[in-house]
């Protein structure tokens, strides 16, 4: 008897790093459907690295919409759009799935060679993403974010996203000279690209100072002159504390699988360290955590819009997870 075709399957999350880790449990719920199915995933070149650490993923198809937007009339944009149109030619998908609900999502998915679905008019983030689909399905808004992707693709597919949400990656094993052979570190991440979502140093002091006389090293990484410049003011005030080199989104995905426990305000690296399975503590201070904060068995999230929560408040929710 002919052997079934193995279904192909394009998703389309291109950003941001929050947004790309909330649909890696789209991909551990289609290879549990089915584990025939070829799953290839559309991202921003930025964060490729993300759906590559998820073993469900065949393929990642790298697009850089952030800088063809603000320079699409450069030699250098117009080629990479070109390269980036001949991927998504080379292969016919059964069904491309947009969780993005963007026009801009929904436009690069009318690249692929294929039936796209999305969510309807009523639901959908930007309204004119849904003309552009084939196949149309209702959101529930009320939902997480993870929750709401595995809707999204489980109406799309047809089967059922039953059970608690797998991100399904792993890191590696960290393996850095100046982490000193410290074996219990707690990650700290200070940093946001928005002024408004940080926390004040003085509480990080706080609880840096605890975490120490706990007899955890602390780290605290940086991504930007600025973070770097604060990571290091702060680790004068935390003793002993740790500002490591600037990583790379798998050595910091490393670094976070290998912590005691991470602590992070409304970023995308302490959504990465929630899907890694470790301990993490959100800080909100500008926005609710209700609908994208970090989410799995070991989060715990904090505060909310004009609410930021205290050093003892998170040192708290790490004592309750045996951790300060």
């Amino acid at each position: 008897r002919r052997r079934r075709p193995m279904p192909k399957i394009l998703l389309v999350k291109t950003s941001s790093m929050g947004d790309v880790i909330h649909n890696l449990p789209v991909v551990s719920d289609i290879r549990a459907a089915d584990p025939e199915s070829v799953v290839d995933w559309v991202v921003e070149d930025a964060f490729a690295a993300i759906p590559a650490m998820h073993p469900g993923v065949r393929r990642v198809i790298p697009v850089g919409l952030r800088r063809w937007r603000n320079d699409w009339i450069s030699e250098r944009s117009r080629r990479e759009i070109r390269d980036a149109k001949e991927l998504f030619q080379a292969e016919r998908y059964d069904l491309v799935v947009d969780t993005q609900g963007l026009l801009k999502s929904a436009l690069v998915a009318r690249w692929a060679r294929g039936p796209i679905c999305g969510c309807n008019w009523d639901t959908a983030r930007e309204k004119l993403a849904s003309l552009f689909y084939d196949r149309r399905v209702r959101l529930d808004w009320s939902r997480h974010a993870v929750e709401r992707n595995r809707m999204i693709a489980a109406q799309c597919l047809g089967y059922a996203a039953a059970g608690p949400a797998d991100y399904g990656i792993r890191a590696p094993a960290p393996e850095f000279p100046w982490l000193r052979g410290a074996d219990r570190y707690v990650v700290l991440l200070h940093a946001s690209s928005r002024g408004e979502k940080l926390w004040p140093e003085a509480q990080w002091v706080t609880l840096g100072r605890r975490l120490r006389q706990a007899g955890h090293e602390v780290v605290l990484p940086w991504g930007s002159e600025p973070e770097m410049v604060r990571s290091e003011r702060l680790a004068k005030d935390i003793p002993g504390a740790i500002v490591p080199p600037n990583l790379s989104l798998e050595h910091a995905a490393a670094l976070l699988g290998g912590a005691a426990a991470a602590v992070g305000v409304d970023t995308g690296l302490a959504h990465l360290a929630a899907a890694l399975g470790v301990p993490v503590v959100g800080i909100y201070c500008a926005t609710d955590p209700s609908s994208t904060g970090v989410y799995g068995p070991m989060a715990v999230n904090l505060g909310g819009k004009g609410l930021p929560p205290s050093a003892d408040d998170v040192a708290a929710a790490l004592g309750r997870a045996g951790i300060a």
